[in-house]
């Protein structure tokens, strides 16, 4: 081997790195300035690149933005199996989520962005609403399963719809990121512990009897 090819890169390598660090320029960009700085010329100079990679990357802003919320998602899921949330008990891993994520959110700068584009598609009522709600449907249905998994386990009371559960779950964490969002002063850390503990209470079958296996009224 050569000694000039030790440690130079290849060149899906430079590909991969420019385009990591373009789309963590966007995020940066969109959670410092808002969205509508996001320009790809204002998003190439942030990450040390021109604004013309950043347009032959993406091609548009809803391209930019797609693979923002993609990279987002896959930053979540790397998180998530590093806690080994999944192997947990299913009442155990629906308390580890949330307070994984209400730890995390006013401190990264990947929450805010993320939501600050929600917000910004959801009100010009943009295509790119379809693309956020598959993200949330996936979370969904990520919740829907640990507490089904912890109602077979018995820890999680039977009567309870885990759809709904997840739903529930789903819109506390996207209320308290809008309020954040609104007041970045907000005190995250009492709201968090009395979620968990209302989420313990409320969903535990500790100290109370399980309801049937099909729910009330026989249903699934």
């Amino acid at each position: 081997m050569s000694p000039h090819s030790v440690g130079r890169r290849t060149q899906a390598e430079r590909r991969d790195e420019s385009g990591r660090s373009l789309l963590e320029a966007a995020i940066e960009v969109v959670a410092d300035e808002g969205v509508s700085a996001a320009t790809f010329e204002t998003v190439g100079r942030r990450a040390g690149y021109s604004r013309g990679l950043a347009t032959q990357r993406f091609g548009s802003k809803q391209g930019l933005i797609e693979a923002v919320i993609q990279h987002l998602h896959e930053r979540q899921e790397q998180a998530l199996a590093e806690y080994r949330i999944d192997e947990l008990p299913g009442l155990e891993a629906v308390l580890a989520y949330v307070d994984l994520y209400l730890r995390g959110l006013g401190q990264q700068s990947e929450t805010r962005a993320y939501f600050m584009l929600l917000s910004a598609q959801v009100a010009d009522a943009t295509e790119l609403r379809a693309s956020f709600a598959a993200e949330h449907a996936r979370v969904e249905r990520r919740l829907e399963g640990l507490v089904q998994k912890g109602q077979a386990e018995g820890a999680i009371r039977r009567e309870i719809d885990a759809d709904a559960a997840a739903l529930m779950i789903g819109s506390l964490l996207l209320g308290l990121s809008m309020q954040v969002l609104v007041d970045p002063e907000t005190d995250v850390d009492p709201i968090r512990e009395t979620s968990l503990s209302t989420l313990r209470l409320s969903f535990g079958t500790e100290g109370r009897p399980n309801g049937p296996p099909n729910g009330p009224k026989g249903q699934s």
